[in-house]
């Protein structure tokens, strides 16, 4: 399909996440196609500034889309600040094929389990995808650099991304692929004081990395300073395995963390309590609950805000999926689902999700800084699920901005490009360029 080799040479991943190759979404049988502006996460305005600025761009990508495949509508789903912001109203037809989805200001809604659920009303079987209830699920700056391949030419050479949390001034800014955040935060004026971390990502699913080596990848949605003392630091310093020996011995079997779980208010049979109970001994106890592990969209409520103990139902969690994973092992259903009656009741506002987290104080709007460049790049070639890019250039080679830098590998992989003018230096699963 056209559009599909389009998307595999141009580079496009999913542009927050784990960077699933975008091409490989592309499916018959699919009847919906569902833009994900939601922003799931607090203190990031990254797709809001999109919608602001781009939506007749992203609406070409939509159009992109439709005209070339067998997918009728489209709906774009937003939360209802950003569609009061940008004064959209629910059911507004945007186009012809595409109209406006207003969700509820909670947390976890942009796990796109959770969103087609709130969006179209349908559950999707357990361990399967959205593909199997007729849905495509794309990112707002996905379908913008759709919309940039087809019409423009251009393949994946820049990231918008928020630079937030304990900040002077919050920004949301346009930089090339590979620039180190290092020099972003020095342009911008941002020191990281000693008792602060970085955070790439939102502050519940993003993860903390060194100021020193980071880089600016297809995936980063945003970057965050936020204090080592507060719970989104803190939760993700937690030692695994001191966590899950911990867990059987001091669980009191409240069950909330079942209880408030997302995933198993939509009927899906992953209960945290139990795993919790049994910790590591829990594969001889029941092998299908194990399993269960992979239907985990880590969105941190269970560890965070459920449980009283101070125990981590998460890091039990996400142990058993690192053990599926190495062993290509994963959960999956025929029989459908139904969510829970109390479902509704049962998520967590916004507002009260960042209070539990302790950035609510860094949650302001940002300024829009646009496009910024750097004489340096870092581009890494395997920030996408899949095999790595296979580098196309050797090292003293020039380029020009926007050339191909490494094609996809067989399987599952997208080509690079560089995101800036300048010359070629090869590195382990990375291409640097400087002018």
């Amino acid at each position: 399909m056209e559009v599909a080799n389009l998307m595999r040479d141009a580079g496009i991943v999913g542009a927050g996440g784990a960077g699933f190759p975008s091409y490989a979404k592309i499916s018959e049988g699919a009847h919906t196609l569902l833009v994900n502006g939601s922003e799931c996460e607090p203190l990031l305005y990254t797709d809001y500034t999109l919608l602001k600025n781009e939506m007749a761009r992203l609406l070409l990508g939509i159009r992109v889309i439709l005209e070339q495949t067998n997918i009728t509508r489209a709906i774009l789903a937003v939360k209802k600040h950003t569609a009061t912001r940008l004064s959209l109203s629910d059911g507004e037809r945007l186009t012809e094929r595409v109209t406006l989805k207003v969700l509820p200001d909670v947390y976890p809604i942009g796990d796109e389990i959770s969103l087609i659920y709130e969006t179209l009303g349908r559950v999707v079987t357990p361990g399967q995808l959205p593909i199997s209830v007729g849905v495509i699920v794309y990112n707002v700056e996905t379908l913008i650099n759709l919309a940039r391949a087809m019409h423009e030419g251009q393949g994946v050479t820049k990231k918008w991304l928020t630079v937030g949390g304990a900040v002077e001034r919050p920004s949301v800014v346009c930089v090339p692929i590979g620039t180190p955040v290092a020099k972003l935060f020095s342009y911008l004026g941002i020191e990281v004081l000693e008792g602060y971390s970085v955070i790439e990502g939102g502050p519940s699913m993003g993860k903390i990395v060194s100021l020193a080596r980071a880089v600016v990848s297809k995936t980063t949605k945003g970057l965050l300073v936020l204090p080592d003392s507060s719970r989104a630091v803190e939760s993700k310093r937690i030692n695994e395995k001191m966590a899950t020996a911990r867990a059987e011995t001091a669980c009191c079997q409240c069950t909330r963390c079942t209880d408030m779980c997302p995933r198993n208010l939509l009927g899906y049979p992953l209960e945290p309590h139990r795993m919790v109970r049994t910790a590591m001994g829990a594969a001889t106890v029941s092998p299908v609950m194990v399993l269960s592990a992979t239907l985990c969209c880590g969105c941190g409520i269970c560890e965070n805000l459920a449980c009283s103990q101070g125990i981590s139902p998460k890091a039990v969690i996400q142990n058993y999926k690192a053990l599926l994973a190495k062993n290509k092992m994963r959960y999956s259903a025929t029989e459908p689902v139904e969510a829970a009656p109390e479902r509704e009741y049962r998520m967590i506002p916004t507002d009260r999700w960042a209070y539990t987290l302790g950035v609510r104080q860094y949650d302001k709007l940002p300024e829009e800084r646009g496009e910024i460049s750097f004489d340096t790049v870092r581009i890494p070639l395997n920030r996408h699920i899949g095999a790595p890019a296979v580098a196309v250039v050797k090292s003293g080679d020039t380029v020009c901005e926007g050339d191909v830098i490494a094609r996809a590998n067989d399987g599952l992989s997208v080509a690079y490009h560089a995101s800036i003018s300048g010359v070629v230096t090869l590195g382990e699963n990375e291409i640097i360029i400087q002018r």
